[in-house]
C-alpha cells in the first residue's frame, strides 16, 4: 500500500484499508524506523495485534527489507553480526505480533537493483548463511516463528531442489520455504516449486510477471502475466498448504495507486475461487 515499502503509513491505516478491500490478513514490515521498526516494544505490539484482531483481521506473517542492507551471508563478519542479532529482534517481533512466518533472505551472491554492490562467492553465502541460521534457529523454536526463506533475486538457491536441500539440512521445524510464485518465473515454474517443497512450505507470495518482459519492469498485476494460476492453485491443495497466500504488487501504480489494493482484491478472489468470476 502507498507509503508501506517506506513503512510511514500508520500501521491502524493500513489495516483498515485491508478489511475495507475485502482481506482477511496482512503482512506487516519491519523497517529500521518508522510505523514498525525494530524498537518495537512489546505493548507496541500488542496494541498492534489488538487492533487487527477488532477489525477481524490476522498477521500472520512479517517481513522486512532489511536483508538487502545486510544480512547473514555477507562477507563481512561485522554485518554478519549485525543480521544475526537484527533478526533476533525480529522473531520477536514477529511472535509479539501473533505472526508465525517471519520472511528470511539469508543472504545475496548478487542484488540486481544494487549495480555498485559487487558479487559474493555462492559458496561463501551459503557457508555464512547456513552458520548464521543454524545460530538462530534455537531462538526462533523457543518464539515458535518459522524462518520462511524466500526465492529472491539474489541468484542464491535457484532451484528448488537446491532450496529443498538448505532447509532439510537444519532439521528443525522453525525454518521453511517462502514461495514467491512469480520471481520464479524466469527460471522455473511455481507449480513445480510448491509440489517439490511440499510440507516444507510456510508462506506464499502472489505477484504476476511477464516472461517476455525478462527484468523487473516485468512485474504486473495479477492475471495479467504468465503465472499459470489453475495449475498454482492446484499444486497448493495437492501440498495442503492451508495459507495464508500473500500479495506483494510492487511498484505502485505511477497514479491512484489505491485503485491497485481493489484490483488485487478481485484478482484474489477469483484466483482463489471466492467470487462469481472464479
Amino acid at each position: 500500500m502507498p507509503g508501506g515499502l517506506e513503512n510511514h503509513l500508520p500501521i491502524d491505516n493500513f489495516l483498515f484499508s485491508a478489511k475495507r478491500h475485502g482481506y482477511d490478513a496482512v503482512e506487516l514490515c519491519i523497517g529500521e524506523t518508522g510505523a514498525l521498526s525494530l524498537s518495537a516494544t512489546l505493548a507496541e505490539c500488542a496494541k498492534i495485534r489488538d487492533s487487527a484482531e477488532r477489525m477481524g483481521l490476522t498477521i500472520p506473517s512479517v517481513a522486512s527489507g532489511i536483508y538487502w542492507e545486510y544480512a547473514l551471508g555477507d562477507s563481512e563478519k561485522d554485518l554478519r553480526q549485525k543480521a544475526a542479532e537484527t533478526l533476533r529482534r525480529m522473531i520477536e517481533i514477529t511472535n509479539a505480533l501473533g505472526a508465525r512466518t517471519l520472511l528470511t533472505i539469508p543472504g545475496a551472491v548478487d542484488i540486481f537493483f544494487q549495480p555498485d554492490r559487487a558479487p559474493f562467492s555462492y559458496d561463501s553465502v551459503w557457508e555464512h548463511a547456513r552458520e548464521g541460521i543454524a545460530e538462530i534457529l534455537p531462538i526462533a523454536e523457543q518464539h515458535k516463528v518459522a524462518l520462511g526463506i524466500e526465492n529472491v533475486w539474489n541468484k542464491f538457491l535457484l532451484s528448488p531442489m537446491e532450496m529443498a536441500s538448505f532447509i532439510d539440512s537444519f532439521s528443525s521445524p522453525a525454518i521453511g520455504a517462502y514461495v514467491d510464485v512469480a520471481n520464479v518465473l524466469p527460471y522455473g515454474y511455481p507449480e513445480q516449486w510448491l509440489r517439490i517443497l511440499g510440507k516444507r512450505v510456510v508462506g506464499i507470495h502472489f505477484k504476476d510477471y511477464r516472461r517476455a518482459v525478462g527484468t523487473g519492469e516485468g512485474f504486473v498485476d495479477l492475471l495479467a502475466g504468465d503465472v499459470n494460476w489453475p495449475e498454482v492453485m492446484k499444486a497448493i491443495h495437492e501440498i495442503g498448504y492451508e495459507g495464508p497466500v500473500v500479495a506483494e504488487m510492487i511498484p505502485l501504480y505511477k497514479y491512484y495507486p489505491d485503485v491497485r489494493i481493489a484490483n488485487t482484491s478481485c484478482a484474489m478472489d477469483a484466483i482463489l475461487g471466492r467470487g462469481s468470476s472464479s
